[in-house]
């Protein structure tokens, strides 16, 4: 049996790809509303303004499942995963592009 080539090569690949200032930008105001967002979601489940607002008083078992504790600690893990998205979307950011990365070749 003979051994099977893959089908692209590292030199027939395309080149990376430069980012305009408005996919940056975009992706800078993605960073942020994910960053608001989630710290928002960690810390105002467990404040006194949750318990007094118009959502909670809309009917009696609505009021039940905005107390709960697990309510309100599943909130705050989906505000977790979005400060982990915002904090990776900048990591990602700040990774250099193929072209600037040093390559040994020995």
């Amino acid at each position: 049996m003979q051994p099977v080539e893959p089908q692209t090569r590292f030199e027939e690949l395309d080149p990376p790809v430069k980012h305009s200032w408005v996919h940056k930008l975009g992706v800078l105001l993605f960073i942020i509303v994910c960053f608001e967002v989630g710290a928002f979601l960690v810390v105002f489940p467990w404040t006194q303004q949750w318990e007094t607002n118009a959502l909670a008083n809309l009917a009696p078992w609505v009021r039940d499942v905005w107390s709960n504790s697990y309510f309100r600690g599943a909130l705050s893990g989906l505000g977790l995963i979005n400060i982990y998205i915002s904090l990776a979307e900048v990591f990602r950011l700040r990774r250099p592009t193929a072209d600037r990365l040093k390559v040994s070749t020995l």
